[in-house]
């Protein structure tokens, strides 16, 4: 007989996001994922200027905001062939990697760690020992006994006053916990430090953009970041050098603090590289433009079926037409009108709630599909079609990895791999941020001051699309522009591939084909699942689309 478990809300950050799964014999055996609100950001949109579409549409989130910005101006200035110049690229290129610095820490430690870090086993720690182990694993200067011991007195003095504060929540003690004490509190120690460290990149993207969340420095054709080394309200070099100090310290605490604590932890739970690969097939576009029409980047984008590195159909650039023509969203199990399966330049947006019915429909998320298969996107997919493509800098830290840990590429498809992969690619970001900022110096110094190239929206109908590899992976805007007005406007988001339901094929999305075959060691703690959602970095907010209108409870089991 089976179980059946529902997770709602299932994430930390943007908790719109409801799991079910039905438990057989130890084992998942079937799953749902739900999308549980309503955004409506592209009704709004219709009937406005083009221009002004990337201030609306970071709106989409409270979190990435920027990468909504970036692939909204893409989107229009792929539909009118506006070229960007260089310096304007490499300030949107330091703003998407600090971005993603950001975001990867925050995921890694205070969004999915405490699903392998037990926090009441760190009081049983030894500082020293904990050190020792610190020390052995990297160079850097915070892992002293002094700064461990005065973590876990702090948290001794949480358990003594009753209260654990911001780690309330969890489930310590659960037997596929497997940390020693030692590097649970090694694990507390850094998830508090990573708060510092999240903050200066976030303070990185503010310094260019005007403010964090929601920038307010792109134009179509560029950027308003005026650059004038003489001009203390400008861009100036009293900024780039705080901008250098505040990436390198990031740098360093990605590279000596995130990256050894994750290869430590994938090294005691390898048996979760075996676990939640569900769909093989998966998307990455180029990212970091190093020319004015994005069509020469730093990181390489392709397309991989069914896990085979070997046959990767690369996407050289953002004009690829097989990509722009093979893209639908299907509704056939999604709280919209109809069962059709439209490409986003003629998508529509027409809600039409009927309760959470699992063989009907059952989720705000549409079901993308690329030429009818569904598709993984996030950090495996971008470290794949780099390693696919022989990218140098990625092969070399991925290969070092593998032996490290003792694995091999075929163990990225899994639960693990994700948080792997996306380690891998905040160590990447990290040194990115740092090339580009030195490539804007370069060219500023050279004597190219400009920044942006005024453009007016013509008459006449344009269509055009935004792809940007956000961290949580392919992101693209879809823009219809009439006689200067948006006419059609759909995003098509990371966590809408990778949150889906079922399509009109009954194809799982790639949450639900993750978690068939799971192990569930107690159904009332179903940590396992926890695990493999996570992995995925769930975010939900732009991916959906309304709280139920007479707000009643639809919660069976409450989950953290």
């Amino acid at each position: 007989m089976s179980t059946r478990i529902t997770l709602d809300p299932i994430t930390r950050i943007e908790g719109h996001l409801r799991i079910d799964v039905e438990v057989n014999g130890g084992k998942v055996s079937n799953a749902w994922s739900s999308a549980q609100m309503w955004r409506g950001i592209e009704v709004i949109l219709k009937g406005r200027p083009p221009e002004d579409a990337w201030s609306f549409a970071q709106r989409f989130c409270g979190v990435c905001t920027t990468v909504h910005a970036i692939s909204s101006i893409r989107s229009v200035e792929h539909a009118l062939k506006v070229e960007v110049p260089l310096n304007a690229q490499y300030i949107r290129n330091i703003m998407i990697a600090q971005h993603s610095v950001q975001d990867h820490i925050v995921h890694f430690y205070h969004l999915s760690a405490l699903d392998w870090v037990d926090i009441v086993s760190a009081l049983k720690a030894d500082p020293k020992k904990t050190a020792q182990v610190a020390q052995s694993i990297s160079d850097w200067p915070g892992n002293s006994e002094k700064e461990f011991k005065a973590v876990q007195d702090k948290l001794k003095s949480f358990v003594a006053g009753g209260k654990l504060g911001i780690f309330a929540s969890g489930y310590w003690g659960h037997p596929a916990m497997k940390l020693p004490p030692e590097v649970n509190l090694l694990a507390v120690a850094h998830y508090l430090k990573a708060l510092d460290y999240q903050r200066k990149a976030a303070q990185a993207v503010a310094i260019l953009g005007g403010k964090n969340p929601h920038v307010q420095n792109l134009v179509v054709g560029g950027v308003a970041t005026a650059i004038n080394m003489e001009n203390l309200a400008t861009l100036n070099m009293e900024r780039l050098v705080y901008l250098k100090t505040l990436m390198e310290e990031t740098r360093d605490f990605v590279q000596k603090v995130y990256y050894p604590d994750m290869l430590a932890i994938a090294s005691a739970y390898k048996d979760w590289f075996k676990y939640g690969a569900g769909v093989t097939n998966y998307l990455a576009v180029p990212e970091f433009p190093e020319d004015t029409r994005n069509t020469k980047f730093a990181l390489n984008g392709g397309i991989i079926t069914a896990g085979n590195l070997a046959a990767m159909r690369p996407v050289k650039d953002h004009h690829d037409e097989y990509l722009i023509n093979n893209v639908k969203e299907s509704v056939a199990h999604a709280w919209y009108e109809g069962t059709s399966s439209l490409h986003p330049w003629e998508g529509e947006t027409k809600p039409n709630y009927t309760d959470f019915k699992e063989n009907e429909k059952y989720s705000w998320c549409k079901a993308p599909r690329l030429d009818g298969k569904p598709v993984q996107v996030g950090p495996p997919a971008q470290i794949f079609a780099a390693y696919a493509a022989g990218n140098p800098k990625v092969k070399k830290l991925v290969d070092s990895a593998n032996s490290t840990i003792g694995i091999g590429m075929k163990d990225y498809h899994s639960t693990m791999g994700r948080l792997l992969a996306r380690a891998q690619r905040a160590h990447l970001m990290a040194d990115i941020s740092l090339d580009n900022l030195d490539k804007l110096i370069a060219n500023i110094a050279s004597g190219d001051k400009v920044y942006a190239n005024h453009t007016e929206i013509p008459k006449g109908e344009y269509r055009g699309v935004g792809f940007h590899e956000a961290p949580r992976g392919t992101l693209s805007h879809w823009i219809v522009i009439k006689n200067r007005k948006i006419e059609n406007y759909q995003a098509v988001v990371p966590s809408t591939w990778n949150a889906s339901p079922r399509d009109e094929k009954g194809a799982l999305g790639p949450y639900e084909a993750s978690l068939v075959g799971n192990p569930v060691a107690q159904a009332d703690k179903p940590l396992e699942v926890l695990r493999t959602v996570h992995s995925f970095d769930p975010c939900i907010a732009c991916a959906v689309h309304a709280i139920d209108p007479e707000g009643k409870e639809i919660t069976k089991v409450k989950v953290l």
